[in-house]
C-alpha cells in the first residue's frame, strides 16, 4: 500500500492585500483615528480635572469623586490602547489564512 506525497501537502497560504492605491487611503483613516482617540483622550483627562475642580470649590463631593474615577478611567483606556494592538497582532499573527 502506497501513499501519494502529495496528498499531504497543503496549498500556499492565501494573505490580504488591498487593492491598488486603496493602502494610502487606509493609511490615512487608520491615522486619523488614531489621532482622534489621543484627542479623546487629552479632552477626558481636561474634563475629569475640571470635575474634580468643580467638586472641590462647590462642595460636591461626587463630583470630585467622579472626577478622579474618570482620570483613572482615561489612564486605563490610554494603558489598554498601548497593550492591546500588540496582543491581537500576537494572536492573530500575520493575518494569513
Amino acid at each position: 500500500m502506497t501513499y501519494s506525497t502529495t496528498a499531504g501537502v497543503f496549498p500556499a497560504a492565501v494573505c490580504p492585500v488591498a487593492p491598488p492605491g486603496a493602502q494610502a487611503y487606509a493609511d490615512q483613516i487608520t491615522g486619523y483615528v488614531l489621532w482622534g482617540v489621543l484627542i479623546l483622550f487629552v479632552v477626558g483627562v481636561v474634563v475629569a480635572i475640571g470635575a474634580v475642580v468643580a467638586g472641590r470649590l462647590f462642595s460636591m463631593p461626587h463630583a470630585s469623586k467622579v472626577g478622579v474615577v474618570s482620570i483613572a478611567v482615561v489612564f486605563l483606556a490610554a494603558v489598554g490602547y498601548m497593550i492591546l494592538p500588540g496582543m491581537i497582532g500576537g494572536i492573530t499573527g500575520s493575518g494569513c489564512v
